[in-house]
């Protein structure tokens, strides 16, 4: 139901046929993610975030270091470790219901797993529209479809990119609050990657900051609140005001927060 994953000195390095040089994208980044942890990577835009998870998903191999899932090292993908991206990428020519048959299938859990579909889509509220296609759905259903399509094969690790970016504020917040649920109801161990510091305090249980480019991580905060979570309350803010200072956004204030 869940795993651990492990990055040890890990760099990456790609190179550049533009320019015919290279572009170095992490740098030096150890991190440990227990099991049923949720572990969020903050970071501004082209900070590595995303290639960072890449690397754990097995879709990249890191230059230098290693990437371990359950004390072995990754050497490619394993539907042991789910990826959900920004964009729902749920195929556009099948239903809800057909999407998620394709997942266990494409899986191979599908004799295994056939029988749980229903009560997926009826923990994402999406009974009523199983036979619905994408483009018939509002953009928070259609997250919550791939959300739970990437759910429905139980990987041990489930890794999202930015999942809720595209989204507008009052949909995200309850899309957060529906991701929370998910993980506290079925015990997976999630790595998310934001740029939304209050997204990231909002569902984590530490957060890793990251320069940018090339990409350290030059923080990890625990966030010792439980949930559900106030985002008016103080010591909220006060983490806030923390990370905005790690990040180089808030140099004028003075007010300090200690862990």
């Amino acid at each position: 139901m869940s795993a651990t994953v492990e990055i040890k000195n890990l760099s990456k390095i790609f190179a550049r046929q533009d320019t015919d040089g290279t572009l170095h994208a992490l740098d030096k980044i150890n991190l440990s993610v227990g099991a049923g942890e949720f572990v969020t990577l903050l970071g501004a835009s082209g900070c590595g975030k995303s290639t960072l998870l890449r690397l754990i998903a097995g879709l990249e191999m890191p230059t230098i270091g290693e990437v371990l899932f359950d004390g072995e090292p990754i050497r490619g993908t394993d539907s042991r470790r789910g990826l959900v991206f920004q964009d729902h990428t749920l195929f556009a020519w099948l239903t809800v219901k057909e999407n998620m048959k394709f997942a266990l299938k494409s899986a191979k859990r599908y004799t295994e797993k056939k029988g749980e579909i229903d009560s997926w889509l009826a923990l994402a509220g999406l009974s009523e529209f199983s036979d619905t296609y994408p483009r018939q759905l509002s953009g928070g259903m259609r997250q919550r479809a791939a959300l739970v399509r990437a759910l429905s094969v139980s990987p041990d690790v489930l890794l999202l990119d930015e999942p809720l970016g595209a989204l507008d504020s009052f949909t995200r917040m309850n899309l957060q609050d529906e991701l929370i649920r998910l993980w506290r109801e079925r015990g997976n161990t999630m790595v998310m990657v934001t740029h939304d510091i209050d997204e990231a305090i909002y569902i984590s249980q530490r957060i890793a900051v990251m320069s940018p480019r090339p990409g350290r991580i030059t923080e990890i905060l625990d966030v010792p609140m439980s949930y559900p979570r106030n985002r008016a309350a103080d010591d909220f803010t006060k983490l806030r005001t923390l990370i905005l200072k790690l990040m180089h956004f808030a140099r004028d204030i003075q007010e300090e927060y200690t862990i």
